[in-house]
């Protein structure tokens, strides 16, 4: 009985130290799922982060391809750009070349006539200055200038004055001549027909011889005293012409 006793014991010692160590196990391997679980859960985290990462850097590799294929098309313009400019650069440069020698005949043209507007700009400059000083000196000089200038009207006023007094002066004496050219030939044709009238009296009557010298004496007293009566009557018409002649009309005309 002691033996079976003891045995039971022993087995049950023996469950007993195989179930603590079984629980240790149990415990140890719980712990040890625990510790997956999480470190599954974190490898999940993680997936979907770098899954993530992923689909961003699928999204950015097919936008650098997409830059990368506009590149390569902008690169393919510039390159067929660049070798039509070289074309066009090729086929230019005698143009060019032209354009240069132009370039550099314009250039010469250009400096001479900026050398010859400089010149122009220097003598116009001088003539501002001398101008401004001729100016300077005509408005000190003003004054002499005006009393001049009075001085050659008032004689150009006087030499007219003089040319249309010697007008009328002329027009009178041509006006006075005429006038005695006209009286002495209205004398003369009055003593014509004086005479004519004496001559055909004489004809008509007979010469009387008993006519004494007393009465011929008192016929010429007689005519020369009517002489001296027609005399004074010119001599009011030329005074009067003399007073009217100054106004420029002739007196005698009627």
């Amino acid at each position: 009985m002691t033996d079976g006793t003891m045995s039971d014991e022993v087995r049950i010692k023996e469950l007993e130290d195989a179930l603590g160590t079984e629980t240790d196990r149990l415990q140890k391997l719980f712990a040890a799922y625990e510790t997956q679980e999480k470190e599954l859960v974190d490898a999940r985290a993680e997936i979907e982060v770098l899954e993530k990462e992923i689909i961003d850097r699928e999204i950015e590799k097919e936008s650098l391809e997409s830059i990368i294929a506009e590149k390569d098309v902008r690169l393919r313009d510039l390159e067929r750009k660049a070798t039509t400019s070289l074309k066009r650069v090729e086929h230019l440069e005698p143009e060019l070349e032209k354009m240069e020698e132009k370039y550099t005949r314009e250039k010469d043209r250009l400096g001479k006539v900026f050398s010859i507007a400089e010149e122009l700009d220097n003598d116009l400059r001088l003539a501002v200055a001398e101008m401004s000083a001729r100016d300077t000196w005509y408005m000190d000089h003003m004054a002499l200038f005006e009393d001049l200038n009075k001085a050659i009207k008032v004689r150009y006023d006087m030499i007219e004055r003089a040319v249309e007094a010697e007008r009328k002066s002329q027009h009178l004496r041509r006006a006075f001549t005429e006038r005695v050219e006209e009286l002495v030939e209205a004398r003369t044709g009055d003593a014509a027909t004086e005479e004519e009238k004496s001559e055909d009296v004489e004809e008509e009557a007979p010469l009387e011889d008993e006519v004494s010298s007393e009465e011929v004496g008192s016929e010429d007293a007689t005519e020369d005293n009517a002489s001296d009566e027609e005399a004074p009557e010119d001599e009011p018409s030329e005074n009067a012409a003399s007073a009217t002649w100054s106004d420029g009309e002739d007196p005698w005309e009627s």
